[in-house]
């Protein structure tokens, strides 16, 4: 059987993290550095440059794809740090939510003998996984009481040389979970992940809650959904449309 290997952000949880890198980012650019950025600040910017990367990585690149000079790195620096603080607070104030399409799929895979593995570079991933009520999405049958009790193996947040489309995130999830590469299935939003996953010798899962179809086929993805409702188990644990 597979085991299925879920990213965090984007594809489990509706997290707080694009609001935060923007909210910090503009914020900083306007009180602190007195500089305006060279383009807006939007989903499809988050997406291209943030997503998927460890914390300092995806403050430089933000810095970049805004125009904010950072010759030394302090202001990416500050970036992460203040991002940080305002994640958590949005965190503890509940401003994200469950996709019940991908806790219902996770169940599937679940109920079907296979293993899973949630896998984020996010140091935050945790924090909202045990906050997600899955009676709630599964109703009085669920097999856990919080999402994060869901998962076999669980590498969010750990340290990695390189973040996505780097495979080593994934090759890790897939040692924890006892499983060599090509028994398993990444489910992912991001083009780096769908790379990442692709890197790693493993079957992909894409869900498109973005309309970005294209861009997540361009990255390798073997299936692209718009609703993670859409993708069954099969008999051998793996993805069937």
């Amino acid at each position: 059987m597979a085991a299925w290997i879920f990213d965090v952000d984007g594809v489990l949880v509706d997290s707080p993290h694009e609001a935060a890198w923007g909210e910090t980012a503009l914020w900083l650019a306007e009180h602190e550095w007195d500089f305006r950025p060279i383009r807006p600040y939007d989903t499809a910017l988050y997406q291209a440059f943030v997503a998927g990367k460890p914390r300092l990585e995806g403050a430089a690149a933000l810095l970049r794809a805004l125009g904010i000079p950072d010759p030394d790195g302090a202001k990416a620096v500050r970036l992460a740090e203040l991002k940080q603080h305002r994640i958590l607070e949005l965190i503890r104030l509940g401003s994200f939510r469950a996709f019940d399409d991908a806790v219902r799929l996770a169940a599937r895979a679940k109920a079907a003998g296979c293993r899973l593995a949630a896998a984020s570079s996010s140091k935050n991933a945790n924090a909202m996984l045990e906050r997600v009520d899955l009676g709630r999405i599964l109703g009085p049958r669920a097999p856990a009481e919080r999402l994060i009790e869901l998962f076999d193996a669980n590498v969010c947040g750990r340290d990695f040389p390189r973040g996505k489309p780097d495979p080593e995130i994934f090759l890790a999830a897939a040692r924890e979970a006892a499983e060599p590469p090509a028994s398993c299935v990444v489910v992912e939003d991001a083009p780096s992940g769908a790379a990442a996953a692709k890197a790693a010798g493993m079957a992909c899962v894409g869900i498109a809650r973005l309309g970005d179809e294209d861009l997540l086929r361009g990255a390798g993805a073997d299936l692209v959904v718009s609703s993670l409702d859409d993708v069954r188990v099969g008999p051998d644990g793996l993805p069937v449309r």
